[in-house]
C-alpha cells in the first residue's frame, strides 16, 4: 500500500508531534508500505526520495519551529502522479488544510490527527476569549476527514460530546528498550552538582507559558526546604528558558536532548514533575515511567490513561495536591523508589509495533471503504 503523511513538524525538531509522526512513518515503512512525507523544508535540509518539501515560515515565539504554506494545487498534482491509498494529516496548519482540500478533490480518504489542543493554550497567551473560536475551527477541520485519531479515551469522549464526527482511538507507546532505568548515569548526575544521595528533580519538555511551569518551580522551592541537596534539572528549550534561568540561577539547564542522551537524562532523575494542564497526551509521561522515575502529573492525558496513582506514580487534580505529592515523594525514598519500579513494569506492555499495526489497519480500512463506495457508485 502507498500512504502519504502530511505534517508541519518533523525531526530534527523535538516535540511530541514530530517524534510521534516519525515513529508512525518508520513503522509503516518497516511493515512493507510505501510512505511519502510532505513537510516544510528546514534549514540545511535536503529532500529524501520519499519526501516532498514545501516552503515553511518560522512560528512566532517558537524559534526552530515552522509551519507550511498552503499548496493545494501542487499537492493535487503530486498525488495524481503518485496516488496514495490514504492520507494522514498530523497538523491543522495551512499545509494541513491544503492537504485536506487536495485529498478531498481527488477522492483520497483522509485520517487527521488531533495532537494538540490549541484551544487550551489560549489562556496562557492572554486570549482565553478565543477558546470557543479555536474549538470550532478545529472541529471544522477534523470533520472534513474520514477519521480523527486521538491518543486517549478521555479525549475521544470529549470530542464526541462537542460535535466531532469520527474520533478514533490510536494509543501511544514508548520504546522500553530505549527508555529504561539501565540508562542511569552517576557521572551525569555529578555534572548536575549532585552529591551521592542528592535528589534530582527533573522536567522534560518545551519551556513555554502553556506548560504551567510556575507550579513546578513552586513545588521545587518547597522541596528544597526539606531537601537542601535537591537540584532542579531542565531538559528542553523554549521561549521562557532565558527568563526562568535568570530568575533561578541554581537551576540546571541541559538543553534539548535526543535519543540515547534523552534516555540517559530521564533515567538519571529521581522525581519527574509534569505540571502541564494543556497536553493532548504528554509522551514524556510514558518516557519517565519507562525510565523508572517516580512521576507527579495531573490526572488527564497520558497520566489518566496509563498511570495508576499510588502504584506507578501520583496523579492529582489541583495545584495544592501537586505540591503535596511532590513534597511527599521527594522526602520519602522508600515510597518513591517502588513507584518508579512499578511504572517501569507497566510500560513493558506498551510497544510501538502494536500502535503502528493499528495505524496501518485503520488506514487500510479507510482505503477499502472508499473503494467500496466508488464501486457502488459506478
Amino acid at each position: 500500500m502507498r500512504y502519504a503523511i502530511v505534517t508541519e513538524t518533523y525531526p530534527p525538531e523535538v516535540n511530541g508531534v514530530a517524534l510521534t509522526v516519525q515513529s508512525l512513518e518508520r513503522g509503516l515503512r518497516a511493515r512493507g508500505n510505501d510512505v511519502d512525507v510532505v513537510r516544510p523544508r528546514q534549514p540545511q535540509d535536503a529532500a529524501q526520495a520519499h519526501e516532498l518539501l514545501v516552503q515553511g515560515v518560522a512560528l512566532p515565539r517558537y524559534p526552530g519551529l515552522r509551519f507550511g504554506l498552503p499548496l493545494p494545487y501542487r499537492l493535487a498534482r503530486h498525488w495524481r502522479r503518485q496516488r496514495p491509498d490514504a492520507v494522514y494529516i498530523a497538523t491543522e496548519g495551512p499545509l494541513g488544510w491544503s492537504a485536506l482540500r487536495a485529498a478531498r478533490r481527488l477522492g483520497i480518504p483522509v485520517a487527521t490527527g488531533l495532537h494538540t489542543r490549541f484551544d487550551t493554550y489560549l489562556p496562557d497567551y492572554g486570549a482565553a476569549w478565543l477558546q470557543p473560536v479555536a474549538l470550532r475551527w478545529m472541529r471544522r477541520f477534523h470533520n472534513q476527514g474520514d477519521a480523527t485519531l486521538v491518543p486517549t479515551r478521555e479525549l475521544q469522549g470529549f470530542l464526541e460530546g462537542n460535535g466531532f464526527q469520527h474520533p478514533r482511538l490510536l494509543a501511544r507507546a514508548v520504546d522500553a528498550s530505549q527508555f529504561t532505568p539501565r540508562q542511569r548515569d552517576e557521572e551525569l548526575r555529578r555534572t548536575w552538582g549532585l552529591e551521592a544521595h542528592g535528589l534530582a528533580v527533573i522536567h522534560v519538555g518545551r519551556i513555554a507559558a502553556e506548560k504551567n511551569l510556575g507550579l513546578a518551580i513552586q513545588a521545587f522551592r518547597r522541596i528544597q526546604q526539606q531537601r537542601p541537596d535537591a537540584r532542579f534539572v531542565w531538559v528542553g528549550d523554549g521561549p521562557l528558558r532565558g527568563r526562568i534561568a535568570q530568575e533561578n540561577p541554581d537551576f540546571v539547564f541541559c538543553g534539548i536532548q535526543r535519543g540515547r542522551e534523552l534516555a540517559r537524562h530521564f533515567a538519571s532523575g529521581d522525581l519527574f514533575l509534569f505540571p502541564s494542564r494543556s497536553e493532548t497526551f504528554g509522551n514524556v509521561t510514558l518516557e519517565a515511567m519507562a525510565s523508572g522515575v517516580a512521576t507527579v502529573a495531573f490526572n488527564y492525558g497520558a497520566a489518566r490513561e496509563h498511570l495508576q496513582s499510588g502504584y506507578s506514580g501520583v496523579a492529582v487534580d489541583n495545584d495544592e495536591n501537586f505540591i503535596d505529592a511532590a513534597l511527599r515523594l521527594a522526602g520519602d525514598d522508600t515510597l518513591r523508589t517502588p513507584l518508579g519500579a512499578n511504572a517501569c513494569l507497566a510500560m513493558q506492555r506498551l510497544h510501538p509495533d502494536h500502535v503502528v499495526a493499528e495505524f496501518e489497519a485503520l488506514l487500510h480500512e479507510l482505503s477499502q471503504r472508499r473503494r467500496a463506495h466508488a464501486l457502488a457508485a459506478a
